[in-house]
C-alpha cells in the first residue's frame, strides 16, 4: 500500500498565524514539507485546488512544478483538479508539462471539489455541475489518448483535428477519480475503468464499502481486471510520538477549522465528543501514535476491501510548521513500514 500526503497550501491564519507568518512563509514551509515527505520515503504528494482565503492552492500545477525541481522518487498529483471549473485542454497541457518536469513522476486526481466558488468566479452555472464534469472528463480522457483530436460537446468550443502538446513523459498520464458519497460517482470510475480515490473526512469509513463494491462491480462489467480498478482513501490525519500527544495537538486547529465551515453549510459546531468518535477504532479520522495510526489503516484496507493507496491531509488544523515536519518524519519512518 501506498503512505502519502495530501495538502490544501493552508494560509498562515487561526493558531498557527503571527506577525513573521505570512503567505511566502507558508508557501516555502509547504515546499520544505514536499521535500520532507520525498526524503523519508513517502509516496505521493498530492495539492488540492481552491479558490478561497484560507488556501494558497488556486494555482496547484505551480506549487507542484516548485516541488518536482526539489524532490526525485516521489510522486506528485492534484487532490483534487477541479474539472468541472476548468478547460481540459489547459489542464492537459499543464500536467503534461509536469510531468516532463519531473520526470514521469505526476498523476492526476479529478475531481467536482466540494467547494463551488469557482463556478462564478469563471463564469459558470451550478445548475450544470454534472453535465460540465461529465463532458469535461470525457474530454480529458480523449487528450490522455490521442495527440490530434476531433470532438464537440455543449460547454466548450469544437476540436478539429488540431494537436495538443506537449506529450507527457509518461506514455499514459495517470488519472484518477476523485469521490465522495455519491453512487453515480463510483459506478462512472468502475466503468471508465479509472483508479478512484474515496474522500473519508467523517463517520465510520465501513460505511462507504458497499459504495466501493458498486465501482468494483461495474469496471469489471466493463471488463475490467482487479488489477485495473485500485482503490485509496483520502482521510484527515494526523501522526505524533503519542495517541495522546496527537489528540491534544490536532483537536483545537480541528475544532476551528470545521466549526467554521460548518457555519456556512449548517452544520453544528464541533464538539470534543464528536471528535472522539470519530477519531475512535471505527472513525474516518487517522489521529495518533504510529502503530496506532498504522493499524487504523489496515482496519480501513479491509474494511473496504483492500487498498492501494491512503493520502493523510494533515495542514487544516493550524499546526506549526515543525509539527508537521515531524509527521512526515513518522509517517515515512514508522507507519509507512508497518502497513505495506
Amino acid at each position: 500500500m501506498q503512505v502519502g500526503i495530501d495538502s490544501f497550501a493552508a494560509a498562515n491564519m487561526g493558531l498557527a498565524a503571527g506577525p513573521d507568518n505570512d503567505n511566502a512563509a507558508a508557501m516555502r514551509q509547504l515546499l520544505d514539507r514536499i521535500a520532507h515527505a520525498d526524503a523519508v520515503g513517502l509516496d505521493v504528494f498530492g495539492l488540492g485546488e481552491h479558490h478561497r482565503r484560507e488556501f494558497l492552492d488556486s494555482a496547484p500545477t505551480v506549487i507542484l512544478g516548485a516541488a518536482a525541481a526539489r524532490t526525485t522518487q516521489i510522486r506528485l498529483t492534484s487532490a483534487v483538479t477541479v474539472l468541472s471549473a476548468a478547460d481540459p485542454v489547459r489542464v492537459f497541457q499543464q500536467f503534461a508539462t509536469l510531468d516532463l518536469i519531473a520526470q514521469g513522476r505526476v498523476e492526476m486526481v479529478v475531481g467536482r471539489g466540494s467547494f463551488t466558488e469557482s463556478f462564478p468566479l469563471f463564469g459558470l452555472n451550478l445548475r450544470d455541475y454534472d453535465s460540465l464534469f461529465e463532458e469535461k472528463l470525457g474530454l480529458l480522457l480523449r487528450l490522455r489518448d490521442e495527440e490530434h483530436i476531433n470532438w464537440q460537446g455543449k460547454h466548450r468550443p469544437a476540436l478539429t483535428g488540431q494537436g495538443v502538446y506537449p506529450r507527457p513523459m509518461q506514455a499514459r498520464l495517470p488519472i484518477w477519480l476523485g469521490v465522495g458519497g455519491t453512487p453515480e460517482s463510483f459506478v462512472r470510475a468502475g466503468t471508465l475503468g479509472l483508479p478512484l480515490m474515496v474522500a473519508v473526512i467523517g463517520g465510520e469509513t465501513h460505511r462507504f464499502r458497499p459504495l466501493v463494491d458498486l465501482y468494483r462491480e461495474a469496471g469489471q462489467r466493463a471488463g475490467f481486471t482487479p488489477e485495473q480498478l485500485p482503490v485509496g482513501l483520502h482521510s484527515l490525519g494526523y501522526v505524533a510520538e503519542t495517541t495522546e500527544q496527537a489528540v491534544a495537538e490536532f483537536y483545537p486547529g480541528y475544532a476551528q477549522t470545521f466549526t467554521a465551515i460548518g457555519r456556512e453549510r449548517g452544520w453544528p459546531p464541533v464538539t470534543r465528543q464528536h471528535f472522539d468518535a470519530v477519531a475512535g477504532p471505527r472513525g474516518a479520522l487517522l489521529v495518533g501514535g504510529p502503530e496506532e495510526v498504522a493499524e487504523k489503516i489496515n482496519r480501513h484496507s479491509e474494511a473496504l476491501g483492500g487498498l492501494a493507496r491512503i493520502t493523510f491531509q494533515m495542514d487544516n488544523a493550524n499546526l506549526p510548521h515543525a509539527k508537521l515536519m515531524r509527521a512526515i518524519e513518522l509517517l515515512g519512518s514508522r507507519v509507512r513500514p508497518l502497513v505495506q
